[in-house]
């Protein structure tokens, strides 16, 4: 067992220890893993949601006490085991991306958008890193079709001096090959205000 499994325990509950190790082994082909097939339940979606808000919490928290590596190597392990990257292209969207780089189906994207400091994203400062202490999802809906499920709804995030931040999130989730979710589409956007 990994020794940040043990820290970030409380942080992570609701996401199973094997979600953040490493994606299953390509084989001696170089093919993705595949999605195993057993329906999506709604208590599963809802607890891959909370271990999301989890693991944002975790890796801002890392951030502040150990500094930008262990960040980043957190965020490294939760993107491996909660997004489906292992799988193939993922359809991420975050919420504070520019043109031409605002949509991220590689882990890399992703990773830089989480906690920056990649040259090829330059514009990228670390959404993870904002100082988040407290993550709640909140579904307008969810929707499960056998192994994949979407759901759609706010999360707010309340930073270290209690400012809450709430964006639009859609998911959507497949089974991976480790039997846990795996996000494969993840859409996030400002609520619109008008002017």
């Amino acid at each position: 067992m990994k020794s940040f499994s043990i820290r970030y325990a409380a942080a992570t509950a609701l996401l199973p220890l094997a979600a953040l190790a490493s994606p299953a082994a390509a084989d001696d082909h170089g093919s993705k893993t595949t999605a195993i097939y057993a329906p999506i339940t709604q208590d599963e979606v809802e607890a891959a949601q909370k271990a999301w808000c989890g693991a944002l919490v975790a890796i801002a928290t890392e951030y502040d006490t150990k500094g930008h590596s262990a960040a980043k190597t957190l965020a490294g392990q939760v993107l491996d085991g909660a997004y489906g990257y292992a799988m193939g292209p993922v359809l991420f969207k975050p919420t504070l991306t520019v043109a031409p780089q605002t949509f991220r189906t590689t882990r890399d994207g992703a990773l830089a958008y989480f906690v920056g400091g990649d040259k090829a994203y330059a514009s990228d400062t670390g959404f993870a890193l904002k100082g988040w202490r407290k993550c709640e999802p909140e579904n307008a809906g969810i929707i499960i079709t056998g192994n994949s499920a979407i759901s759609m709804g706010n999360v707010s995030m309340w930073d270290s001096k209690g400012n809450m931040t709430k964006v639009d999130k859609t998911w959507g989730y497949t089974r991976g090959a480790d039997g846990n979710l795996k996000i494969v589409l993840h859409h996030s956007s400002l609520p619109y205000t008008a002017k």
